[in-house]
């Protein structure tokens, strides 16, 4: 009997080109009149069913992967390396951009995001960005993650931390104030406004449904309608005069009958309102300035080109800096030294008007000598031999002049 119990509610395998191709972080779920706060729960009714969350998410994952990273080893910048190669080319089956865009959406979504590396002789030779939804944490006797469990269907695969150089699987979390193993998700913490605006999404969509008016009450004028009446009125306005199709479509009345309108008050619509607000609120949850998301209502910025350079400033530069100092610092073992990897702030278009200023000012410093002013825009000292550089113009993008 459980035999056959198991083969009916045994999930189909799956092939994956990693050991395992996908992790996962479960919550508790929430109250029942909420959307329950998991993985799956939030992924759906957020990212796939929310046009607000779907692009907060997809402009913080997709800016935050587009900034190009640059290493430095003992101090100075390097252009070649293995580590840069593996992140240029992850795996066989996609790009770089492609793969870190997928690490920011699932630590968006989730609050955690789950790195594969695949080593061969104690060197990482392909990466992969595994789902957040079938992974376990398994700590160990000191409370830290000692494994991670992988599951898929009936078949699980453990991941033992510290085998290797580098550990097998990285796990990058957002803060959680009352976890220690996973991470807050921004759409967690903002559940209440999506279920709000979701709401009221379906509200619209019922009234659409509805010949896009509210309803109204039919009034007998003398006596009361026999059970087969009452049904056939039912039946005729249900197939005759509901629907967006129906709309407009002139009623017929008979037997004394009288059609009252019925209107919302200014309090009823209230949540039109509600929505906006809630929109602004997930906004603010995912570090999106409202402006860049499109929604009314919101004047905090001046222009679009200063909440761009916010949206960099607050959101996109932070995530980006603390996930790639994480990757190099999982990475360094395998090569025996430290490395530092950070995303090129030179190469952000939305900050080029702060890098040009930035070196006009450093010009006009006369004070200061070119080793000096070197540093001050981010710049090693320059070399032995090396001739000094005049500080006197940018280019526009932040970069001297030659």
């Amino acid at each position: 009997m459980l035999t056959m119990l198991s083969r009916w509610f045994r999930s189909p395998p799956e092939a994956k080109a990693s050991r395992v191709p996908s992790s996962v972080a479960f919550y508790v779920a929430g109250q029942a009149v909420w959307t329950p706060r998991d993985y799956a729960a939030l992924a759906r009714e957020g990212f796939q069913k929310n046009a607000v969350v779907h692009r907060a998410v997809r402009l913080v994952s997709e800016a935050a992967a587009s900034l190009p990273l640059v290493l430095k080893v003992r101090g100075g910048e390097v252009t070649e390396h293995p580590v840069l190669d593996l992140l240029a080319h992850p795996n066989g089956r996609e790009g770089g951009q492609r793969f870190l865009e997928s690490v920011f959406g699932h630590l968006l979504v989730s609050g955690n995001a789950y790195v594969e590396a695949v080593s061969v002789d104690g060197a990482p030779r392909e990466l992969y960005a595994l789902r957040p939804d079938r992974m376990r944490v398994v700590p160990g006797p000191d409370g830290w993650a000692a494994a991670y469990d992988y599951t898929v269907g009936a078949r699980t695969i453990r991941f033992a931390q510290g085998s290797d150089p580098v550990p097998p699987v990285l796990h990058l979390t957002l803060f959680h104030p009352a976890d220690d193993h996973y991470g807050l998700s921004p759409m967690e913490a903002a559940a209440t406004a999506l279920d709000i605006h979701n709401a009221a999404g379906a509200w619209n969509k019922a009234l659409l449904d509805n010949a896009a008016r509210p309803s109204g009450a039919l009034v007998v004028g003398g006596g009361v309608l026999t059970e087969a009446q009452f049904s056939r009125l039912k039946e005729e306005l249900a197939e005759n005069y509901q629907g967006a199709g129906n709309a407009g479509r002139p009623l017929l009345l008979e037997g004394g009958l009288d059609w009252k309108p019925l209107s919302l008050s200014p309090k009823d619509m209230d949540f039109v309102e509600a929505k906006a607000a809630a929109a602004r609120e997930i906004a603010l949850a995912f570090g999106v300035p409202p402006l860049l998301l499109g929604l009314p209502g919101d004047n905090t910025h001046a222009n679009y080109a200063e909440a761009n350079r916010a949206f960099y400033r607050q959101t996109v530069i932070p995530l980006a800096r603390r996930t790639a100092q994480a990757v190099a610092q999982w990475l360094a073992p395998a090569f025996g030294e430290p490395l530092v990897l950070e995303p090129d702030l030179d190469a952000i278009e939305a900050l080029a008007s702060e890098r040009e200023s930035l070196w006009r000012r450093v010009s006009a410093a006369t004070f200061l000598t070119d080793d000096e002013r070197r540093e001050a825009v981010g710049y090693g000292r320059r070399g032995r031999g090396e001739r000094g550089v005049q500080v006197l113009q940018g280019d526009g993008m932040g970069r001297p002049s030659s």
